[in-house]
């Protein structure tokens, strides 16, 4: 029963961090990745689509994204629902490829992606802690229920607590990670 709650609080801090990780890829740095272009959709025949599942989306070198539509009629909705994006990117359409230039980031728009990226790690270790909470109330509740003594109690606060105690500290290595790559000019 202990090892059930252990394993289904791990998987909730899993979860937390993988969420975490596509937070993080959302978050522009100075240079390109198809990945910025992941949350934005483009309006096609009557439903939004996202633009990685109508479009190839490559990296041209280290500051420039191309976005090569399959279909050729959709690349000035592209390239509008780009601008509109909340990203700060201009496109370039060049024939039938679209070109993204990623501009230099200041050191201001560096330290607001950096209090953003700040944000997200502290949501998610609020989200493992919410996950160890009820990791604890339901060992409480078994131990009320007489399903376990107090001591199986202990020892299972005790890995759930060691659990926490790790994944908090993996969501810490990732911000470091990220406001390493976004402080590097």
């Amino acid at each position: 029963m202990i090892d059930d709650i252990k394993e289904e609080a791990g998987e909730r801090m899993e979860k937390s961090l993988e969420a975490l990780g596509h937070h993080f890829n959302k978050i522009r740095t100075g240079r390109a990745h198809p990945s910025l272009l992941d949350g934005l959709t483009v309006e096609y025949y009557g439903s939004k689509t996202p633009l990685n599942q109508m479009a190839n989306i490559s990296v041209q070198d280290a500051r420039t994204l191309t976005v090569s539509a399959w279909d050729k009629s959709m690349i000035p909705d592209i390239e509008k629902a780009i601008m509109k994006s909340d990203l700060g990117l201009n496109p370039a359409t060049a024939g039938e490829v679209i070109r993204i230039a990623m501009p230099m980031l200041t050191e201001e728009t560096r330290k607001g992606f950096t209090r953003q990226a700040r944000a997200e790690a502290e949501a998610a270790r609020v989200s493992v802690r919410n996950a160890r909470r009820d990791a604890m109330t339901m060992l409480k509740e078994l131990v009320k229920d007489k399903e376990i003594g107090e001591d199986d109690e202990h020892r299972g606060h005790d890995e759930v607590q060691k659990l926490t105690d790790n994944y908090v500290a993996k969501v810490d290595k990732q911000l470091a990670a990220k406001e390493a790559d976004l402080m590097e000019i």
